[in-house]
């Protein structure tokens, strides 16, 4: 029998190594479209991810 991960084990493998970002403009340009869709999640998701990039975004 295999044995299957649970789902926190695998997050748990998964977060052991970070994972590279996109480049800064790419995630500029994909802010833009999830803030065209009104995609309020997104938008905080790449927000964050621009921050980790060393950009800046600034609130409406």
């Amino acid at each position: 029998m295999v044995r299957r991960p649970t789902e926190g084990a695998a997050v748990h493998a998964a977060s052991r190594s970070p994972r590279p970002l996109p480049p800064t403009p790419s995630l500029f340009a994909s802010l833009v479209t999830a803030y065209a869709v009104g995609d309020r999640h997104g938008v905080n998701l790449i927000a964050h991810a621009i921050a980790r990039n060393g950009g800046e975004v600034g609130e409406r």
